[in-house]
């Protein structure tokens, strides 16, 4: 088929899938293999097959760019005694044990351990996928681990291809390939993050800025192989860098833009690598013979097996070699724990990646074999995580019950109380610094507690809800109501007044103070009024026909307003990035809150004009 016809059906593919999902109650993932698998029974789309290198040069640098833009960089360091070993030390394992499993099956000992390469790694994309209901903390350790466990995998995969053309393998030589990959990758990504640090600093356009930032992955795994480094690594490295930086050097138009890019651009590559799956699966089951593929069946069955075995008693065995900060959990809930992280631990696309790189046939050096039952078994492994791992995700995670971490929530409180404490302490200095009339000062001063206010009140709502919650609980443990909490939900305000909302809004849809049918001055021609025509949804302001000529001119108010805004959001986002320079807030609660600001200062300067 030509490249257009096939990226229209992927296209086609991937919009059934994700309006099917939501319908089916199944994970887009699941849905879109089975859109490949059915597919395939078409002869033709079967034949539709991508270059071996495509997949690790066009795809990963993209979705792992992307992941590790939205990963905290506090938690990889808080975590990082228990990153680094389920990174390296638990994909060799698997690897191995996987290795193992295909030499009792028959399979030749390279082609054994280069699915074991493959099937290794859990992935960084599925686990964001379907790992939403996990603890935060448990959530961020799977996806940090993700993202850095590829590196490994692709030291064990090229080692694998090496013993499978002829070459020569040693202790000594596979010590100096871990430490170029680690090493080479840390450093190129390191180095292509500061030359990119450097070139946002200089440019302010938005398009240039989302150019450059779609550039930096591939620049650094372009670096990477040059010196036989981790392309993988130097793209996650370069990715953390990146966006702990890039408040200080990018635009708010341009985050936003970027924002919005990027999750489409990385959905559609991701679906299209799992309608990929399918079409592979169908592929490799018509080229090999019907007695191979009981065989296989088996074969994946088993790894899929294997790997949860060993990952869970790989957690096991490292307990003593964590450190945790804050008091220790009780034994069941670190038990149910392993589990819940065990199953959460999915393969996707890295492992099908790695997969469809494995060359065909003949390659420089020898004679490769084995490509077809290296797809097939990765495939089903993905298969399997997909739909038993996904399915019984949400269930395993109710039976874990592991305590809720309001950690995030209220760093978000604390960051939000703490940016508008400051903003409004500085607001008299800010005022006489841009030549702002104490009117315009005293309106900004009034929406600033308005903000604050509201913002503690949010805060005092939750922690009431937590009480509610355990006192709740309680009562269904006791069996019966709690008799002091009869009474006490606060009633509506009587006399069918109006209520404002804490932002301001009255009910009738409009701010400032509402109005009272019953108040003369409502009708009369010199005080402001508002009619709201029955049955329809617009709503009239009639203001005053009384002008008064010595007022300030509205346009200079308008700019002075704009001017005292956009000088305390400049310093909110300064006490933001202090608090997370000194550890107050999570990278995570900072994204949010910047994303937030960076709205708020696009509705005060507009829209940038692109020609």
């Amino acid at each position: 088929m030509e490249g257009l016809e096939v990226t229209v059906l992927l296209g086609l593919t991937i919009l059934s899938g994700a309006l099917l999902a939501p319908r089916l109650r199944l994970a887009l993932p699941l849905v879109l293999v089975i859109l490949g698998l059915a597919l395939g029974f078409i002869p033709a789309l079967r034949e539709i097959q991508l270059p071996p290198e495509t997949v690790l040069l066009l795809f990963l640098p993209v979705m792992l760019f992307w992941e590790s833009l939205t990963t905290s960089l506090r938690a990889i360091r808080r975590d990082f005694r228990y990153i680094l070993p389920m990174s390296t030390l638990l994909v060799v394992a698997s690897a191995f044990a996987v290795a193992g499993i295909g030499l009792l099956f028959g399979l030749p000992w390279e082609t054994a351990l280069i699915l074991g390469a493959a099937v290794a790694p859990p992935d960084a994309t599925a686990v964001a996928a379907l790992g939403r209901l996990l603890p935060r903390r448990m959530f961020m350790k799977l996806k940090a681990e993700s993202l850095t466990n590829d590196g490994t995998a692709l030291v064990l995969y090229a080692i694998g291809i090496s013993l499978a053309v002829g070459g020569h393998i040693d202790p000594l030589s596979v010590t100096w390939s871990v430490v170029v990959s680690y090493a080479g990758g840390i450093a190129a990504g390191m180095a292509v993050a500061a030359l990119g640090y450097f070139l946002l600093r200089a440019i302010a356009s938005t398009i240039v800025i989302n150019t450059t930032l779609l550039l930096i992955p591939f620049v650094a795994f372009l670096l990477a192989e040059l010196i036989g480094a981790s392309g993988v690594l130097a793209v996650v490295v370069a990715g953390v860098i990146i966006a702990y930086v890039s408040p200080t050097v990018t635009t708010a138009q341009s985050r936003r833009q970027a924002e919005s890019a990027w999750p489409f651009g990385v959905f559609l590559l991701n679906g299209a690598l799992f309608v990929l799956i399918g079409l592979e699966v169908q592929y490799v089951v018509h080229q090999i013979s019907a007695g191979a593929i009981g065989r296989l069946v088996l074969v994946t069955l088993v790894v899929w097996v294997a790997l949860l075995v060993v990952r869970y008693l790989f957690q096991l065995l490292s307990v003593p070699f964590y450190q945790r900060s804050g008091p220790r959990p009780p034994r069941g809930v670190r038990a149910r724990s392993r589990v819940l992280s065990t199953f959460a631990g999915m393969r996707g696309a890295v492992s099908l990646a790695i997969a469809l790189s494995v060359p065909a046939g003949a390659v420089a050096g020898g004679e490769l074999d084995g490509r077809d039952e290296i797809v097939f078994v990765t495939a089903g492994v993905i298969l399997l995580s997909l739909l038993v791992q996904g399915t019984l995700l949400p269930a395993i995670v109710r039976w874990a019950r592991i305590p809720a971490d309001q950690g995030e929530v209220e760093e978000y409180e604390l960051a939000e109380r703490t940016i508008s404490g400051a903003a409004l302490s500085a607001l008299d200095d800010l005022a006489v610094r841009h030549d702002v009339s104490d009117e315009v000062r005293d309106r900004i001063r009034f929406e600033g507690y308005q903000m604050l206010e509201y913002t503690n009140a949010r805060t005092l709502a939750r922690e009431q809800a937590l009480v509610d919650a355990e006192v709740k609980a309680l009562d269904e443990m006791l069996g019966q109501p709690d008799p002091l909490a009869a009474g006490t939900e606060p009633e509506a305000e009587a006399g069918g007044g109006e209520v404002t909302s804490s932002d301001g809004i009255g009910s009738d849809g409009i701010g400032g103070e509402p109005v009272d049918a019953g108040d003369p001055g409502a009708t009369s021609g010199s005080a402001p009024r508002r009619t709201l025509i029955e049955g329809a949804t617009l709503q009239m302001i009639a203001t005053s026909e009384d002008v008064d000529l010595m007022q300030r001119s509205p346009l200079v108010r308008h700019e002075e307003f704009t001017r005292l805004k956009l000088a305390l959001l400049d310093r909110k986002r300064e006490v933001l990035l202090g608090l997370r320079r000194s550890g107050t807030v999570d990278d995570l609660v900072v994204r949010r809150i910047s994303a937030r600001l960076d709205l708020e200062q696009l509705r005060l300067q507009g829209l940038e004009d692109f020609d």
